[in-house]
């Protein structure tokens, strides 16, 4: 049996290698070496420096951009055309340690090197690349091919057992596969079958009492492995049945058919979900989040799992389906593996999702990953490339909570608490440095990490005076004028200061707050009024008083010179229509004297007039803005050092309003086409015909069929756009293009989501 199997597996490496040979290939027996054809052998080698030229250029694009897949994908289909074996490893190498690769380029790859592999060593080299093609998606071929290749090496020591834990392991994977779960089963048992062959006795010859237990067991496995399957909903179950009562030389036992009418009445509730499913379009995302929903409500661990790797396989690039996937498996199937083997693959497919990230570092503590691994992921993380500046607050916010639970604060001073600390100046230093450089806006402008690392130092470690170093630090960052702010700092001074400063930050909050002054002034009467001398409430009642009158006045100020542009505006209305009225009435004294009396001109005539008004609109209560502080010219720290913030101005403030008020244009997208379209943004205003510029940019991606940029009311170029291609392939090469300079800065290219299925997807 085994030289059998050895002789079938060689035949099938070398009609595989024959299949594979390019044509004219010596070793095919092609007429590639006749030697009257000089042409031909010239044509061969032209073509032959075109492709190494061009296999240059490609590994020098990827030295440039390692991110870019369709890149690698060209590199290592011309690698392979070559026969360049060594480089061709490499390059599937690297492309493997960047992306999950898909179940065609893994099957390529393992072909090609199962044909190389001869000795045991270099089996050993499949195997190992088999295990690592099994972890990036549920491939049912895979597995299947991996099921196959290991009967090849039955021959060794273990091998027969090591097949069986192959195909076992395949079961688990993608036994429950209603539409290709059935190839697997058979596959195992027909394996079991040729096994059950070499255990049968020579013909005439009665066999030993050992030979016999051997058969009698082989046989038992047999049985198992029908039982098993026909207890599971899966396509063609019926002719699984037949060909069980056929081979079978006892009755199918009661419990069998049992389980068997079970699993057919289930496989009639699930066969709707798959023929949806063959009948959708790629990627299928609704049919299959109807899928999960449903198997969801049965509650099988083990199907809800599958489906989710079979609509991940399809849908690798949405956020939502990753993130939905990820909370199941940590709230429910808690398998250390598991968990973070999805976890892993969930950011490599979407790095630029930061919840993705965060869920990711809790799912390493909680599981007790060393620490050295979960600092090595944050600093992925880092360089993932997030598309707004709040990413980067969210994601440094999680590592420090991540690094906070690791001290023992009954301890003076630990490792642990210096690296804490360490951890939160250099997050204040990367926001400032990094982030805001590249954002130009901080993504924390109420100094949450600072606050954070204020209360730690007081709640946790006792130290007041370095609390109230970094709360003055967050009030010259322009946050003076904020009432809530400096309550905040007043009720960490309750906690864990004392009266002195709780008086002191009340008054600075008394006279620079410029959002509500009267709550600030209420509460610096209360701490009076409980622990205060009669010197301090004095104090407190002059000093509100005198703020509150002021903070009246400018209203009142305020008040009148809103009143009077709002008079202001309805005259320059009122004029503007009277002016548009009387241009009509000369037109229509026009029209009527040279008799022309089209009622479409007088309709057009009537949108125009309206079109022309809308900008003049002032709606109430834009541009409202008390200017309270107007008599400060710098904002103070909370022991009245001066910060570098100025308070807006008035005019800057109404000037802000009016820009807001602009209608911007809407451009009409059709979210059926998402898969096919990405957003670019972070464009130039200035830049001139941005059709054409981007046209000329993602054609490299493939062909494309609309370019949509957005223009404001006055024909201004907003800087965004929709960029649409004819494959939904074109549009994933185009997300390589994010972050790539034009104009002298960075473009912006990201999914095309609809905000209404995604909410929580940022752009």
């Amino acid at each position: 049996h085994k030289m059998a199997a050895a002789g079938a597996e060689a035949a099938a490496v070398a009609a595989e290698e024959e299949k594979r040979l390019p044509e004219g290939d010596p070793e095919s027996g092609g007429d590639s070496e006749d030697e009257g054809d000089s042409d031909s052998s010239g044509d061969g080698e032209d073509e032959e420096k075109e492709n190494e030229a061009e296999i240059q250029r490609l590994e020098e694009q990827l030295s440039i951009n390692a991110f870019d897949y369709n890149c690698h994908l060209d590199l290592i289909k011309l690698l392979r055309q070559e026969g360049e074996l060594i480089k061709l490893r490499r390059a599937r190498q690297k492309m493997s340690e960047l992306f999950p690769l898909t179940e065609e380029i893994w099957l390529d790859w393992l072909k090609d090197e199962i044909k190389m592999a001869s000795e045991s060593s270099e089996r050993e080299k499949v195997y190992e690349l088999f295990e690592r093609a099994v972890k990036d998606y549920i491939c049912p071929e895979i597995w299947l091919e991996y099921a196959q290749y290991s009967i090849g090496g039955i021959g060794q020591e273990g091998g027969i057992e090591k097949v069986r834990s192959i195909f076992e392991r395949a079961l688990t994977a993608v036994g429950l596969h209603v539409t290709k779960g059935t190839a697997l089963w058979e596959a195992y048992r027909e394996f079991e079958n040729a096994i059950l062959e070499t255990a049968q006795p020579a013909p005439g010859s009665i066999p030993s009492p050992e030979q016999q237990q051997m058969l009698s067991s082989q046989l038992e496995k047999i049985h198992m492995l029908f039982r098993r399957q026909l207890g599971i909903p899966l396509l063609d179950m019926e002719a699984s049945y037949a060909e069980y009562e056929e081979w079978s030389e006892e009755p199918i036992p009661e419990a069998t058919i049992k389980n068997y009418k079970k699993a057919l009445q289930q496989l009639e509730k699930y066969k709707p979900y798959e023929e949806a499913l063959l009948g959708a379009e790629t990627p299928k995302l609704a049919e299959y989040q109807a899928y999960i929903d449903f198997e969801m409500k049965t509650g099988d661990p083990a199907r809800i799992q599958l489906i989710y790797e079979r609509a991940l396989a399809e849908n690798c690039l949405v956020p939502d389906l990753w993130a939905r996937y990820n909370q199941y498996l940590d709230r429910q199937l808690k398998v250390k593996e598991l968990v973070l083997s999805a976890h892993d693959r969930a950011v490599r497919n979407c790095p630029w999702t930061v919840g993705l990230w965060i869920r990711y570092l809790l799912a390493m503590e909680r599981h007790r990953v060393d620490h050295s691994i979960i600092s090595e992921m944050f600093e992925k993380a880092l360089n993932a490339g997030f598309i707004q500046a709040t990413d980067y607050v969210e994601i440094w916010q999680a590592y420090l909570d991540y690094l906070r639970r690791r001290v023992d604060f009954t301890q003076d001073s630990s490792k642990e608490l210096e690296e804490l600390r360490s951890a939160f100046a250099r997050a204040v230093e990367y926001l400032k440095q990094e982030v805001e450089e590249r954002f130009s806006e901080s993504g924390d402008p109420s100094c949450t990490i600072m606050q954070n690392w204020a209360r730690v130092e007081a709640r946790l470690c006792n130290n007041m005076q370095k609390a109230r170093e970094l709360w003055d630090n967050i009030m010259t960052k322009g946050n003076a004028k904020y009432a809530n702010m400096w309550l905040e700092y007043y009720n960490l001074e309750r906690a864990h200061g004392d009266t002195q400063h709780c008086r002191k930050a009340l008054h600075r909050a008394v006279q620079c707050t410029s959002d509500y002054p009267e709550h600030v002034c209420e509460v610096l009467l209360t701490l009076e009024r409980i622990e205060g001398t009669l010197e301090d409430w004095d104090a407190a009642v002059q000093k509100t008083e005198n703020r509150l009158a002021r903070v009246n006045e400018q209203r009142a100020k305020a008040a009148e010179k809103e009143a009077a542009l709002a008079k202001q505006e309805e005259e320059k209305a009122e004029q503007r229509k009277q002016a548009r009225a009387e241009k009509k009435a000369s037109k229509k004294a026009k029209k009527a004297r040279i008799g022309d009396k089209r009622k479409a001109d007088d309709d057009d005539e009537g949108e125009w007039g309206q079109e022309a008004e809308q900008p003049s609109k002032k709606h109430k209560g834009d541009g409202d803005g008390l200017p309270l502080d107007e008599y400060m010219e710098v904002e103070t720290g909370l022991f009245g050092r001066s910060g570098a913030d100025k308070p807006d101005h008035p005019a800057n403030q109404k000037e802000k309003a009016s820009t807001s008020r602009k209608d911007i244009p809407k451009v009409l997208h059709d979210s059926s086409k998402d898969n096919v379209t990405v957003f670019v943004s972070n464009l130039s205003y200035s830049m001139a015909n941005p059709e054409v510029k981007l046209k000329e940019l993602f054609e490299s991606c493939g062909e494309v069929t609309e370019i949509r940029p957005v223009f404001s009311n006055k024909g201004t170029f907003r800087g965004y756009c929709y960029v649409e291609f004819k494959e939904e392939k074109s549009a994933l090469q185009a997300l390589g293009l994010d972050r790539q300079a034009v104009e002298g800065r960075p473009m912006f290219v990201s999914p095309c989501i609809d905000k209404n299925k995604n909410p929580d997807f940022k752009v």
